[in-house]
């Protein structure tokens, strides 16, 4: 008996320790320092971006897809992206950001759709952005916290993949592309 309980509990602190240390959450911007190529907001996210994804419920099965146009415009320090989403099930969505780069390599964002202001760190090829968003009523008009990540690859391609979480358990997942208009 002891044996079975200790063989549970060495089993649970596994669990716990792949889903809060080895999790896509717990990167830090740190681990990506001196990564290249280098992502400059004001670069890479400015112009006509096309993007393409898929978003996967809480049981890790595809949920829907999308395509979007986004358009980035930057004057100084102060920038917005607007996005227009067209999913599978034929709904559309429009978001725009509005962001503002801060000290060292930090910046901030907003949206009509957040929960407070979006927190956001550029590191070597990466971009971390945390923020409250505020699902749309037909969804359930709930709020999730998201961890959005942004990886710059060679080509200049944007690989996304996001985490959406309500009381600290994953309900979706956001993978996508976004690219330069050709």
């Amino acid at each position: 008996m002891k044996l079975l309980t200790l063989c549970l509990a060495i089993a649970l602190l596994a669990m716990i320790a792949k889903t809060y240390v080895f999790s896509f959450r717990f990167q830090s911007p740190q681990e990506y320092e001196g990564t290249g190529p280098q992502f400059v907001l004001t670069e890479h996210l400015s112009g006509e971006i096309l993007s393409e994804g898929v978003i996967f419920g809480p049981a890790g099965k595809m949920a829907s897809s999308f395509t979007a146009r986004m358009v980035g415009n930057w004057e100084g320090d102060t920038g917005t992206l607007s996005e227009e989403f067209t999913f599978s099930n034929g709904a559309s969505q429009s978001r725009k950001w509005h962001l503002k780069l801060g000290p060292g390599n930090t910046f901030t964002a907003t949206a009509d759709d957040l929960d407070g202001v979006a927190q956001g760190v550029v590191s070597g090829s990466t971009v971390r952005l945390t923020y409250n968003i505020i699902l749309p009523e037909n969804s359930g008009g709930y709020t999730l916290q998201a961890t959005d990540w942004l990886y710059l690859t060679e080509d200049g391609v944007i690989m996304n993949r996001a985490e959406m979480r309500k009381f600290g358990v994953k309900v979706a997942e956001l993978v996508a592309t976004m690219r330069p208009a050709q």
